[in-house]
């Protein structure tokens, strides 16, 4: 039996489905997921494998994370969708589009590109596997323990909305940290070198970031040659957060364009 991953469904009209980055969840999107939800789109936040509340496994590369979305939208009964894909859940959705292509209408990638990322995430993985989680007390005690790894406070809230209890009532991640921390790799990896998708396209980079640059522009066209290359004005990696309005107005006007 097929395993069907976690969902927040909001809204009614045409399916538009939000696919999060690595460490991430569906609650990252729940502020433009309720915007889009109120501009006639049924808008379905999904958690991916080993992450949020979706099931988890020691299997995990972009195939794999491609099928599950599938496998989602037969469960959903849902034909064609506009697609978000942030960083990871980008690198999903790209596979996804050239795997499945009648399956979607339009895709919008965010600050990711289809190329290969050497692993750069692993002082964050490291920060991680050293807080004492069975020991754990509270949120802040996790704060304490993550601070002397990573400086950065926003990165650290980020990570530590993660954290929930368990049955047993005690802190937990809600992410599969061990696979992930093995899946370094595949979280880097390209999408398969010869796919391609022909379909209404847009990536949307930050201004600030470094994930995709102008040397990107021509591997995005030889994958995706209708795609559109925006920038969001003071925005990082988290375009979506660092500028909402933008990112919003920008995605909003592709999805309703012809």
């Amino acid at each position: 039996m097929k395993q069907i991953l976690h969902s927040l469904i909001l809204g009614e009209g045409k399916p538009l489905c939000i696919l999060h980055g690595f460490l991430g969840m569906l609650d990252n999107w729940k502020t433009l997921g309720t915007l889009y939800a109120e501009n006639g789109f049924c808008v379905h936040l999904i958690d991916q494998r080993n992450h949020g509340k979706s099931f988890h496994s020691p299997d995990f590369n972009y195939d794999i994370l491609a099928d599950d979305f599938l496998n989602y939208l037969d469960a959903h009964n849902i034909k064609s969708t506009a697609i978000i894909g942030h960083s990871m859940g980008g690198k999903t959705a790209m596979q996804f589009a050239c795997t499945y292509p009648e399956r979607v209408n339009k895709l919008l990638i965010a600050d990711i590109a289809p190329k290969y990322y050497p692993p750069h995430h692993q002082e964050i993985i490291n920060g991680l596997n050293a807080i004492d989680i069975t020991n754990l007390k509270s949120r802040k005690d996790a704060d304490e323990q993550l601070k002397k790894h990573i400086s950065n406070t926003g990165i650290r809230q980020f990570l530590l909305k993660n954290l929930y209890r368990n049955e047993d009532k005690k802190l937990s991640f809600k992410f599969n940290l061990e696979v992930l921390s093995e899946k370094m790799e595949e979280i880097g990896d390209n999408i398969n070198s010869t796919d391609s998708f022909d379909g209404p396209t847009l990536f949307l980079r930050g201004e600030k970031s470094e994930y995709v640059t102008k040397n990107d522009v021509e591997i995005i066209h030889s994958h995706f040659p209708k795609a559109i290359v925006e920038t969001i004005a003071n925005a990082g990696h988290w375009l979506h957060a660092e500028n909402p309005e933008q990112f919003f107005n920008k995605s909003l006007a592709f999805f309703n364009k012809g």
